[in-house]
């Protein structure tokens, strides 16, 4: 037997046949005996995936419009990402970070680079990590190493799952079952300078802030807050960390969001489309918050290993040669005004930058939803709906539809959904309808 043939042996899903016994019930099935219970039922079972599209385990096709929550920004099996995957790991796996590797000085160089000259000229360095929150987690560090006690956050802010990272998560549904969380923290509401600037002061280590809310509702800062609170900041000498997990690596149209407001914080966050699939993430340190961890402060066994920064290799170098940024902008600006030309009664407004969207739902109650027992919004009806008709999406609020394709998704992919919404949302307005 050759290895591809005991891989396929040993993996469920590399060849049909070792699916041919088992569909989705019978797999889901099988999760719900064998995985923690903390994200509910798997609506579906995905075996395979081409492009913007996947295939659950009985061969149904989806064109994917989460992306893995903003992480497959290349899509799915992407011939250049899974060469260089492929090669590296074929080449050099892993080391302890006793030592370091080519690819790793090579990524970190590159995405302080992508920062732009203002912040090249402040000078910064780069701590590798596996996740989103871990990469929070490392900032909420480095905030530790200024001597200062308090940080602020935003009300309805993400920064991860970690209690770190949860602790400046302004969202008490997920974090209050966890307190007390480590830290002084102050929550104010996002976008309003005036609330910002009264929490902060000289005790405050560090601000912590997202360009655009996804998991809040892919609600964008307003125009001239991020300027403003770099202002606050830096009159207070507090560093001002920037959220780009979600919003980073091209997802707004621009290489990192906040330098669309043309401004330079002292730290910045990023993962998820960073790999394409492959996890990782970056804390980026910049003028004197690069010095803050120094040796022994902070460490990860896996973080940076050399397969992980060769996929964020490609990644960057796939969307700078395909002109992808440019795609971000063209297709997101199409499907924002023909969302909104549909004129449907149940869409109320499109929220967002580039392929971070988020479609506000109006009405019917609420109450004419129901999922295992409990009431439920709008959206959840809508994302069930689309699921059945062949689309993947997220209902990130009550009333919030959030889409977060793969960057190569094009305009033909796109009308394929604009040209089902209407039944969709037709569907959901006219009939009581359980989460299927």
């Amino acid at each position: 037997m050759t290895y591809q043939a005991e891989a396929s042996a040993l993996v469920p899903g590399l060849t049909e046949d070792s699916l041919a016994a088992s569909n989705n019930a019978a797999w889901t099935a099988r999760y719900g005996q064998a995985l923690m219970n903390t994200f509910g039922s798997p609506q579906r079972v995905l075996v395979r995936g081409e492009g913007c599209y996947v295939w659950d385990a009985d061969g149904r096709r989806y064109l994917d419009l989460l992306g893995g929550l903003a992480v497959n920004s290349l899509g799915h099996a992407h011939p250049l990402l899974v060469s260089t995957v492929t090669a590296q790991l074929a080449t050099l796996g892993h080391v302890s970070n006793f030592f370091a590797s080519a690819p790793q000085v090579a990524l970190a160089e590159r995405l302080l680079d992508l920062l732009g000259p203002a912040a090249s000229a402040l000078g910064g360095r780069v701590f590798f990590t596996n996740s989103g929150t871990e990469a929070n987690e490392a900032a909420v560090k480095i905030t530790r190493r200024t001597g200062r006690p308090k940080l602020v956050a935003t009300e309805n802010g993400f920064h991860g799952r970690s209690l770190g990272a949860l602790a400046i998560t302004g969202k008490p549904a997920i974090r209050e079952p966890f307190e007390p969380l480590p830290g002084e923290v102050t929550f104010v509401p996002f976008g309003d300078v005036e609330a910002l600037s009264a929490a902060v002061d000289g005790d405050t280590a560090a601000v912590f802030l997202e360009p655009v809310q996804g998991e809040g509702g892919v609600v964008p800062a307003p125009a001239g807050y991020l300027e403003a609170a770099r202002e606050i900041t830096e009159r207070t000498g507090t560093l001002l960390v920037i959220d780009e997990i979600q919003t980073g690596i091209g997802r707004c149209g621009d290489w990192f969001a906040h330098t669309a407001e043309g401004i330079v914080p002292d730290v910045v966050t990023v993962a998820k489309g960073l790999g394409g699939g492959f996890p990782i993430g970056a804390c980026i340190g910049l003028g004197r918050a690069a010095d803050l961890l120094g040796p022994g402060a902070h460490g990860t066994t896996f973080g940076g290993n050399p397969v992980a920064a060769a996929a964020g290799l490609a990644v960057l170098h796939a969307v700078e040669r395909d002109g992808l940024l440019e795609n971000v902008r063209t297709v997101g600006a199409h499907l924002r005004a023909e969302v909104l030309a549909l004129g449907h009664p149940l869409i109320k407004g499109v929220r967002g930058r580039g392929l971070l969207l988020g479609i506000e739902l109006a009405g019917p109650s609420e109450a004419r939803f129901s999922a295992e027992g409990g009431h439920v919004g709008v959206a959840a009806a809508v994302m069930a709906e689309a699921l059945g008709a062949g689309f993947i999406v997220n209902a990130v609020t009550p009333d919030t539809i959030r889409l977060a394709p793969p960057l190569i998704l094009d305009t033909a992919q796109a009308d394929e959904f604009l040209a089902a919404l209407p039944a969709v949302l037709d569907a959901v307005g006219t009939a009581p309808k359980e989460i299927r």
